[in-house]
């Protein structure tokens, strides 16, 4: 079938053609925003799932439905070792000052832009690129503190009133939350709380892996009240088939329902790896129909293709002796893995693990699914290790 004309998108948070299964969570971060800059209590939202399920994708489907809706929209990406500060700065000036072109919001947005230059100073913020002449002056007493967990709080209750003079809304979207510092997570779950108790027009879409909530939890006790807390996981049988089956019958061929089963029982519903499967079997059928054997044939290419790719670029982050530790995980089967089995595999003890095992979380391989349980973060990641790795052993 032509290539020109392949619908499907499996790449790092592309949008799917058809995104299926996920209405819940788009209709609740639709509410949250309406509620918001209706001065009504809106419940922010942190998305929890393991990688390629789709996360990343629903943050910009969310940010594409609040700008739909009039919302001004940040869209942050949390990289390892991040700041928080150096990285809300931007997206907090670029607001206030499109809220500063409005008559009614003018007052409040310059007191954050006065704010904000406190906050750049006091938190060594580079400001490349900024005429600093035709921002207003610092604003005395507003986010000078150097401590995030006052600083910031002011600053997002300041947007919030040009906000909500404005008749606007705010919607904050950070991905990768886990990798937030818990000093800079305590100070950002303290101004959401701030903003939630005053009735601000700021909605906040957080996304990250399933520790997320246990690190918010920890941060401050009040977080398990401030968001929701929707799963993104694998998609049911009907879900993955829409996902599929319509794009194809979209383009005017069609696949068969031994196809389409194929594809579920091989991916486990999966977002990313059902793309993966179902654009190297569009490739390789001669069509107009995908059938049970297109899928079949075009399983190796798949595999080759992650195991090359999206699980590689994981194993490569690891260390020598944190290879050891997740071969030792993936030779107990598939997950959740007892710490005490995965040490007794390795011939050590639990604490002498212990450094391996928090430096593998770190670094987002893995994380705790209970008190002395560990599993993998990336689906199907134990068949990958032992598919390549214990087998060549």
């Amino acid at each position: 079938m032509d290539p020109y004309g392949n619908p499907f998108a499996p790449g790092a948070g592309s949008r799917p053609p058809e995104l299926a299964g996920r209405d819940a969570i788009l209709q609740a971060a639709k509410i949250s925003c309406g509620r918001a800059i209706k001065g009504r209590a809106a419940r922010s939202i942190m998305l929890l799932g393991l990688r390629g399920t789709g996360k990343t994708v629903l943050l910009s489907e969310i940010g594409r439905i609040a700008e739909a809706e009039g919302f001004l929209v940040s869209r942050v990406e949390a990289p390892e070792e991040t700041n928080l500060a150096g990285l809300l700065y931007p997206e907090m000036r670029k607001v206030s000052r499109s809220l500063s072109g409005v008559e009614a919001a003018k007052r409040h947005a310059s007191r954050a832009l006065g704010g904000l230059r406190n906050f750049a100073s006091v938190f060594n913020i580079e400001v490349a690129g900024v005429n600093i002449g035709v921002e207003p002056p610092p604003e005395p007493g507003l986010a000078e503190s150097g401590d995030m967990q006052h600083d910031l709080p002011d600053l997002f209750d300041q947007i919030g009133r040009a906000a909500q003079a404005a008749n606007k809304g705010w919607v904050l979207l950070i991905d990768e939350v886990q990798y937030l510092s818990q000093q800079d997570l305590s100070a950002l779950i303290v101004a959401l709380h701030r903003i939630s108790q005053d009735g601000r027009p700021i909605v906040f879409i957080g996304a990250g892996l399933p520790q997320v909530a246990r690190l918010a939890g920890e941060a401050k006790s009040y977080a398990e009240r401030l968001f929701n807390y929707p799963a993104v996981g694998a998609l049911d049988e009907e879900a993955a088939a829409k996902a599929i089956e319509k794009p194809i019958l979209d383009e005017e061929a069609s696949i068969s329902n031994a196809a389409l089963a194929a594809i579920f029982d091989v991916t486990k519903g999966y977002p990313f790896f059902l793309q993966e499967l179902a654009s190297f079997s569009w490739n390789n059928a001669l069509g107009p129909e995908i059938n049970e054997r297109d899928v079949q044939e075009s399983y190796t290419e798949t595999i080759s293709s992650l195991d090359n790719g999206f699980f590689r670029v994981r194993l490569d982050r690891l260390t020598k002796a944190e290879v050891g530790f997740v071969k030792a995980m993936a030779t107990l089967g598939d997950g959740p893995y007892q710490v005490a089995d995965i040490a007794r595999a390795m011939n050590r003890t639990q604490k002498s693990i212990g450094p391996a095992r928090a430096s593998i979380i770190y670094k987002g391989m893995i994380y705790s699914t209970d008190h002395g349980y560990l599993d993998f973060t990336v689906p199907l990641f134990a068949d990958f290790i032992r598919r390549k790795h214990i087998s060549e052993d």
